[in-house]
């Protein structure tokens, strides 16, 4: 087989890589991503409507999302449903539930103790180190430089 020189190995392995499809993955990542928080705000409206004050209906909606997106993941849909939305079913809550569910789910063979509680947290955990962390930062920031006066 004849040896290519490095310009004509750079044109072939540039037909060889898939072209993004940018339009078609903003377009589902959108649609999905809205329809979450449409269902959402469908929820958030049931319990005011069952006369529920605002921290009750904020704590309601939050618990019936991660419910709906663990139990999604549970029978395999939100996998399904992510390989078509992308970052539109990973950012909201319902992604959040997926990521402790799903690797807690591949885990389960290995028990309940080293499979399933050691390694749920694999994917969410260093969010949620970050995330508290930087939220703490913030708010001693914020308490430091004028807003806890």
């Amino acid at each position: 087989m004849d040896r290519l020189n490095k310009k004509e190995y750079e044109k072939y392995a540039e037909k060889k890589i898939p072209k993004p499809t940018y339009f078609k993955n903003i377009f589902w990542a959108f649609v999905v991503g809205g329809l979450i928080c449409t269902i959402g705000q469908l929820i958030r409206n049931w319990l005011f409507s069952r006369g529920l004050n605002e921290k009750q209906v904020a704590a309601g909606t939050s618990i019936m999302l991660v419910f709906i997106g663990s139990f999604l993941t549970g029978i395999g849909v939100y996998d399904k449903l992510g390989k078509v939305a992308g970052a539109g079913s990973a950012v909201p809550i319902t992604g959040f539930a997926n990521s402790i569910v799903s690797p807690a789910m591949e885990h389960k063979r290995e028990g309940y103790v080293f499979g399933v509680a050691a390694k749920m947290f694999i994917i969410a955990g260093p969010v949620l180190v970050y995330g508290v962390g930087s939220s703490i930062l913030v708010g001693i920031i914020y308490l430091l430089f004028g807003g806890g006066r």
